[in-house]
């Protein structure tokens, strides 16, 4: 409380002020001036007075001393009174003040930090959920996905979202803006590509808004976009296959395959389909390490069921790779541009360039993924047993059998690949 005296504040007496001391005041015209000394040391100049407003005692921080002069403080006191006399409350202006300082400040820092784009969002979503990553502690923590299924989200955001979408601000990108997307890859005959970019950029833009990277009210454009897409119609998943290509289909086909538009290591992933059977993206993804060209075996560490297998190359393989070896680095099939793995998708682009280009085989429409079929019907036709061209295949066995028989058949699938090879040389005859 401060000390009821009629002698005006002098600053000999402002400087003698020691804590503890009860707070002084001033008179006159400068009353309501009042100067306190906390537990610190700290000298600070007050204005207290009653609020022309709400009526109420309020007050209002002048300053330190001595930063704060005796004769600056007093002059201060004389601008507050005038706004009181102008009706105004000065621990309400200032307040008022305060917030928009603040508001002002948290402006220009928006401002100043990044927007968040697109790619940025991808990549959280990658490093942050679909990839393994080292914790804070050090520990190592497994992706979603496995490592080939890291690998491929990936390549399919990066190879088809990114360029496009990329630098756009996340929070600004529409629904109009996805669909354009994935009708631009239907557009190229890659629906199903078109289908896992519009499922993994959903995701990702739900990863994010989890960690409350976007607006509260944002709703997902991929989403939003499925729903338009599926009122549309258009058809994001694959066919159920049933195309195979007959001896004089596949006879035509080899004919034509080393002057076709296809390029060069293209070209080698449609021989190493037709000669194995393989799914064309474990033949993209195939590593020297992985292949023993003495035993003549291709060890697929990762395949679409989960089980690892070795698929036995016949001879015709075995003398192309001993070739190819000396012409690659540690990848069987690079990409001419990254010399990274060829991307799957690839061959399903060029097929369609060269189709509207008129460049394609003169055959009914198939796929690389039919080649995989016709392998397997051609080695029926041959007369190999259910059991063995399966196993060719890598296809796993269900339900007793799949439990009870566990032998793979490598010898035998070395034998019947061999006569499907030989059978394919006959055909160029």
């Amino acid at each position: 409380m401060a000390s009821q005296t009629n002698k005006p504040l002098s600053a000999k007496t402002v400087e003698k002020m020691k804590p503890g001391m009860p707070d002084k005041g001033d008179v006159g015209d400068y009353r309501g001036l009042r100067v306190s000394c906390g537990a610190g040391g700290t000298t600070t100049f007050f204005y207290r007075y009653k609020s022309p407003v709400t009526g109420k005692l309020r007050q209002v921080k002048l300053g330190n001393f001595p930063a704060l002069s005796l004769a600056d403080a007093r002059a201060k006191v004389l601008e507050l009174k005038q706004m009181r006399a102008q009706g105004l409350c000065p621990a309400h202006e200032a307040e008022m003040e305060r917030a928009a300082s603040a508001a002002e400040a948290q402006r220009k820092k928006r401002e100043l930090k990044p927007k968040y784009k697109v790619a940025d969002l991808i990549e959280d979503y990658l490093t942050g959920y679909i990839e393994d990553r080292v914790s804070t502690r050090g520990e190592r923590v497994a992706g979603a996905r496995k490592r080939k299924g890291q690998r491929e989200v990936r390549r399919t955001l990066e190879g088809d979202a990114v360029p496009v979408l990329g630098q756009k601000v996340a929070a600004e990108v529409t629904r109009k803006d996805i669909v354009d997307l994935v009708m631009n890859i239907v557009g190229r005959g890659a629906n199903v590509q078109a289908g896992n970019v519009l499922r993994e950029l959903s995701s990702a833009y739900e990863f994010a808004m989890g960690l409350e990277r976007l607006p509260e009210d944002f709703a997902n454009p991929a989403l939003l976009a499925k729903n338009s897409l599926r009122q549309a119609k258009v058809r994001l998943s694959p066919k159920k296959g049933s195309r195979v290509l007959s001896d004089t289909e596949v006879a035509k086909l080899l004919k034509w395959l080393p002057g076709s538009a296809y390029t060069y290591t293209q070209k080698n992933v449609i021989r190493m389909a037709l000669w194995t059977g393989c799914r064309t993206g474990e033949i993209c993804e195939a590593r020297w390490e992985n292949v023993d060209l003495e035993a003549g075996t291709f060890h697929i560490r990762e395949s679409k069921t989960g089980v690892e297998r070795y698929v036995q190359l016949p001879h015709q393989a075995v003398r192309f790779l001993r070739e190819l070896r000396t012409m690659t680095g540690d990848v069987l099939f690079p990409s001419r541009k990254t010399g990274k793995p060829l991307q799957q998708k690839q061959l399903t682009e060029q097929a369609w360039r060269m189709r509207r280009d008129n460049k394609m085989l003169d055959i009914e429409p198939w796929t690389p993924h039919d080649l995989r079929r016709t392998v397997r019907t051609g080695l029926s036709r041959l007369r190999c047993p259910n059991e063995i061209a399966e196993a060719v295949l890598g296809h796993a066995r269900g339900g007793i059998e799949g439990t009870y028989d566990l032998h793979r058949y490598e010898d035998e699938c070395r034998e019947w690949l061999q006569v499907w090879a030989d059978h394919l040389d006959g055909l160029m005859q």
